[in-house]
This record gives C-alpha cells, structure tokens and sequence, in this order.
C-alpha cells in the first residue's frame, strides 16, 4: 500500500466520508445531471473511476471528493449564496452522460 492510502486508511476522518453516491444531489446542482455514474479520469494516477465510487468528504463547508486509487483530491463543490463554486483540477476528464 502506499504511503497516502496508508494515510487515509489511519486517517479518522475516513469515518466522516461517504461514497460518491452520498452526494448525488450536490453533484446534480453543480453539473444539472445526474453524475453518480458518470466516469472521470484522475489527474494524479490517471485512474478512471465512476463518481460514485470517489470518497467523498462532507463535514466541511462543501464537498471534496477523492479518488479511490491514489486518494488525491479530484473534485471540489462548495455551494454559496452566490452560487456553486467547482474546482476540477483533480480531473484530467469527466464525461457528462446525456439522457
């Protein structure tokens, strides 16, 4: 295991996060769809996950969500009375399903 998912697995916040789908409705006020099972590609490890298996941490003022190979940070949402901010530096990609 390396030395950030060692980390992570003796973080105690871990305890604190839920899985990607937990946040689905934040996701779908940021992106208007539905993202829980959109793919996205890390742009740490270059892993390609589905959203809803991100970690994702919501004890903060918004939610970051991390990806599930390498534990970087992929996406942040933070909902204001302006508007929803996202910083998506974490992602390489994100594909945005049509329904």
């Amino acid at each position: 295991m390396d030395e950030r998912r060692a980390a992570m697995v003796e973080d105690p916040a871990v305890d604190l996060t839920v899985d990607g789908s937990g946040v689905g409705g934040v996701l779908a006020t940021a992106f208007g769809a539905e993202m829980t099972s959109s793919r996205g590609r890390c742009a740490h490890c270059h892993t390609v996950s589905i959203v809803g298996t991100m970690r994702a941490y919501v004890r903060g003022p918004g939610v970051v969500l991390r990806c599930p190979a390498c534990a970087e940070v992929v996406l942040r949402i933070v909902e204001t009375p302006r508007g929803v901010l996202v910083d998506a530096r974490g992602l390489a990609w994100m594909v945005v399903d049509r329904r």
